[in-house]
């Protein structure tokens, strides 16, 4: 969400077209857009390409800039410091909150009161705090079981 954030000369920037040739070398047919926030960036272009190139598009946002893309699925991830744009909340296939200590949980829930009934409820915790966190998680969910838990798979098999 921040430029410090990561280096930026270790990604160079590449056309749309160099993107999607870059995913089609691979047999998987689902594209995930994620950052950062990826809704910094247009995205119509990206995901008209990938859909002509048989893509699945979904798109993991905070929900804080306008929507655009074309998207077959949508993980709204809502940040403490900047709301989701309201107009974004109802369009959520997906609700992941990452949880930082126990206040997060009543967080969770104002958000999850304002996404549609059909919306997937995901609890993740935060990965440094994930030792102390993640037995609430779990306690949470078996007393809430609309909620599930999300867990950063990249991070625990070192895919960067």
């Amino acid at each position: 969400d921040v430029k410090e954030s990561w280096d930026a000369s270790k990604h160079p920037l590449l056309s749309i077209d160099e993107i999607v040739a870059s995913a089609s070398a691979f047999p998987g047919r689902l594209a995930v857009i994620t950052g950062g926030e990826p809704l910094m960036h247009p995205l119509d272009e990206l995901t008209t390409a990938l859909h002509q190139q048989g893509f699945e598009t979904n798109i993991e946002t905070s929900g804080s800039s306008a929507l655009s893309g074309h998207w077959d699925w949508i993980c709204l991830s809502p940040k403490k410091f900047k709301a989701p744009l309201p107009e974004i909340v109802p369009l959520a296939n997906e609700l992941k909150v990452v949880i930082f200590n126990k206040h997060d949980f009543e967080w969770a829930e104002t958000y999850a009161a304002q996404v549609s009934p059909a919306c997937k409820l995901y609890l993740q915790p935060e990965w440094d705090k994930a030792s102390v966190v993640t037995p609430l998680i779990i306690d949470y969910i078996k007393a809430h079981p609309q909620w599930e838990l999300s867990l950063q798979v990249h991070k625990y098999i070192n895919v960067p």
